[in-house]
Formats: structure tokens, C-alpha cells, sequence
């Protein structure tokens, strides 16, 4: 056992060197192998449940993408331009989540069962990201959500946090083409799903996520307002064909004319477990 756990290290050592020596893969195809393959959609596409026990059983690829992620320098990241940058951030992110609930994967329910009254999993420093220990916090919060860094409010589509509450894990990798397009289609896809966003034509209420109760000042500081994203009305207005289904109940989130609420959030695994998966 020693010796089969000695050879791994060894290899994934030797792959995020020779990963390093040709360039980094802006494509990610390591990651989106393994989304591809072990992310599995429902609800019409709006959802998602991860095969955490097939990633697990081809965990030496997670480990083998993670340390390509590592030996990038923070010299490096920084040649490299703005939307090269968030994409890594975001594939980071997901990538580590996925390993972090690997750790006590299958026993546990939600992330936060690997957290404590004193301690928070998504400030477990497990990691090295740019030449330092890092944990997930710090990607989102100390890195992606840095004033002037991005400044897009639409990365809390991207970023998920292994939870049923959260937008859907992609069953792709992001990629600097196809980055802006993603996003987007996060932002419809996320607000499609009735079960976390919807408006209750009866009470003319609009039920959201919790996320745009935590993060609604995000989507209030209008650096996306070119397309749509300038404060939180703007933000359901250009997306109330996925949140309504008559053109009544469209044109009253157009207008404006609703009451806002925020559903509790479901912070359950998202695991194809639940889904017979």
C-alpha cells in the first residue's frame, strides 16, 4: 500500500511537471473529462447531480488536473489575460470542492458536515493555489470577488459549492472561449429551475435563491449593466421568461411589480445518490 501510494505521488508529480514544461491547459480538459463523464443533468438541463462515487474511483485524474493547478505561478497567472484568469479561478474552485467532499465522501450529507460551530469547510486551508495555501474563500471571496479583479456578478452561477441549493455544476469545464456564453447560460439555467427561483403569480411574490440575498449587492454595483446585470430588478427583468411562464407574470417581473422573498437555502449534497444515480 505504501509503495502503490509512493508511485502515484510520483506521477502526479511528474504530470503537473511536464503539464508546466508544455503550458497550461487553458482548455481544462482534464476537468471537463471528468464533468463530462460523472455530472449528471436533470430538469431539463436547469440541475445537476455529481457521481461523487466514480469520481472517487478515478481519483488519481482529480489529483492529476489539481496539480496542474498548483505549480501555476503567480508570475504565470499574472501574463495571462483577465477572462484566462477568472476561468482558472472558477475551474479551481469546483475542482477543489469536488475533492474537499472526497475526503469524507460517501459519509457525509452536506459540506458543511466537514465543517464545526468553530470552523467553517470553506476556510479549511487544504490547498496551494498560486504559491500558497489557500482555501476555498479564499478563491471566491479573497480572489474572484476582489474589487476591480472581475467585478461579475454572474461567477455566483459558476462557483458551486457541492450543495442542492447551489446553481448547477456543469457537466463541462469552462473555458476562456466559451467563458461570457457560459455564464449566461448559468444565469438562464439557474433561474429556469422553479424548485430554487420562481414567482407565485397567486401572492404576485418572487421567490429567489438565498444567493442573491447574500450576494445581492454584487448584482447591485452595475458593472454588467451592458448586459442586463445593473441591480437585482434588471437582473429578473432580463430573465423573467425563465422565472414565469405567462406573459402577465413576465411582464409584471419586467415591471417591477412583485414582492421579493428568499427561499431557504438547500445546502444537502448534490449527489446522483439522491437521484437513484
Amino acid at each position: 500500500m505504501k509503495l502503490r501510494k509512493l508511485l502515484l505521488g510520483l506521477f502526479l508529480i511528474a504530470s503537473a511537471a511536464l503539464a508546466h514544461a508544455q503550458g497550461f491547459d487553458h482548455s481544462h480538459a482534464a476537468w471537463h473529462a471528468l464533468l463530462a463523464k460523472h455530472v449528471k443533468p436533470f430538469n431539463n438541463g436547469n440541475a445537476s447531480a455529481v457521481d461523487y462515487t466514480a469520481i472517487k474511483a478515478e481519483h488519481a485524474a482529480l489529483k492529476a488536473y489539481l496539480g496542474t493547478l498548483t505549480v501555476v505561478s503567480e508570475a504565470d497567472y499574472g501574463k495571462w489575460n483577465k477572462v484566462q484568469r477568472l476561468t482558472f479561478l472558477i475551474n479551481a474552485y469546483n475542482a477543489f470542492t469536488v475533492e474537499l467532499i472526497l475526503t469524507k465522501y460517501p459519509e457525509l450529507e452536506s459540506i458543511k458536515d466537514l465543517g464545526s460551530v468553530f470552523s467553517s469547510p470553506w476556510k479549511k486551508k487544504f490547498f496551494s493555489l498560486l504559491g500558497q495555501e489557500r482555501n476555498l474563500d479564499d478563491i471566491e471571496h479573497g480572489l474572484i470577488r476582489a474589487p476591480g479583479a472581475f467585478d461579475d456578478p454572474r461567477i455566483h452561477v459558476g462557483v458551486v459549492c457541492a450543495s442542492i441549493g447551489c446553481p448547477m455544476l456543469r457537466p463541462e469545464a469552462f473555458t476562456p472561449e466559451r467563458l461570457d456564453a457560459q455564464l449566461d447560460d448559468g444565469m438562464k439555467r439557474f433561474l429556469a429551475d422553479s424548485s430554487r427561483n420562481r414567482f407565485d403569480a397567486a401572492s404576485g411574490r418572487l421567490q429567489v435563491s438565498k444567493i442573491f440575498d447574500w450576494y445581492g449587492k454584487d448584482f447591485e454595483k452595475g458593472h454588467l449593466a451592458n448586459k442586463g446585470y445593473d441591480t437585482l430588478k434588471a437582473t429578473f427583468a432580463r430573465h423573467a421568461a425563465q422565472l414565469a411562464t405567462t406573459p402577465d407574470a413576465q411582464a409584471k417581473i419586467r415591471a417591477g411589480d412583485y414582492k421579493l422573498d428568499f427561499l431557504d437555502y438547500d445546502w444537502r449534497l448534490n449527489d446522483s445518490r439522491r437521484r437513484g444515480g
